[in-house]
């Protein structure tokens, strides 16, 4: 299954990185980006080193780096340690430039990409991004995003929407995992984490970014299917078995999709 939630952890905060991997979170990203000093960064380069390389597989397994943008001064030592680590993947902030993630997936062979994209040019070139060699799926920056376009996100998240239904596109055309879904800044703000996550779901996200570990949990518990949810599905695949291409249930026609659909709904469960 694909990790459903993305956790950002300060790469010069050593002390939290096992918190953050304790919180059940599917991937936990060090990052050595925006959350990083520029005179800590080599410090921080230094604590993922020895945490990851001290780190069993299966846990190394679940490690991702956000490095510095290519064309940043620490971008070059960035590529420097993630070549010498197990990681499940290298996030590039500022993905504007397909022809970049190649030449990053030559430089980095055999690690998954996942390509940043919070920018007005970003988002433009999502399809080209997607389908750029090594990459596993997109991700939104949203907050960037909105910043560049001058977005308000305060209330809802309604001025994504064409970006959004970009990058659900372009990850679909090109053969990748649904896109990872921004932030929800508001800390201990359940609702509006729900809210977002919904949101996100309903648009054709398949995952989401967090800033906490106390936010993981309640991701995925909104995630995952509903009990309705849960006995729609399991109602149309009995009704499909009794007859197989032409049933009904609760005065909806059951079709292929509507098969698949259920299927799907299932599979999310574990089920």
């Amino acid at each position: 299954m694909e990790p459903r939630s993305y956790l950002f952890v300060p790469g010069d905060r050593p002390a939290r990185f096992g918190k953050a991997l304790a919180s059940g979170a599917d991937v936990v990203v060090l990052d050595l980006e925006d959350a990083v000093a520029d005179a800590a960064k080599s410090a921080a380069r230094q604590a993922i080193a020895e945490a990851v390389l001290a780190l069993p597989a299966t846990e190394a397994a679940r490690i991702a780096v956000r490095i510095n943008a290519a064309g940043m001064p620490d971008h070059e030592q960035d590529l420097r340690l993630v070549r010498a680590l197990p990681l499940a993947a290298v996030m590039l902030p500022k993905a504007e430039d397909a022809a970049a993630l190649a030449a990053l997936h030559q430089a980095l062979p055999g690690i998954a990409l996942l390509p940043l994209c919070e920018s007005a040019l970003g988002v433009s070139q999502a399809l080209p991004l997607a389908a750029a060699p090594g990459v596993q799926r997109l991700v939104f920056g949203t907050l960037d995003y909105a910043l560049d376009l001058g977005l308000d996100l305060e209330d809802d998240l309604a001025p994504l929407e064409q970006a959004a239904a970009q990058l659900v596109l372009a990850s679909r055309l090109a053969g990748r995992a649904a896109p990872v879904a921004g932030v929800t800044p508001q800390l201990g703000d359940a609702l509006r984490l729900q809210a977002d996550t919904t949101w996100a779901l309903r648009r054709g996200f398949g995952a989401k970014l967090c800033i906490h570990p106390d936010q993981v949990a309640p991701l995925h518990a909104a995630m995952a299917p509903g009990a309705q949810a849960l006995a729609w599905a399991a109602r149309v695949l009995e009704a499909d078995a009794a007859c197989p291409g032409a049933a009904r249930v609760d005065g909806r026609m059951v079709d292929r999709p509507v098969v698949l659909q259920a299927q799907r709904t299932l599979a999310r469960a574990g089920r």
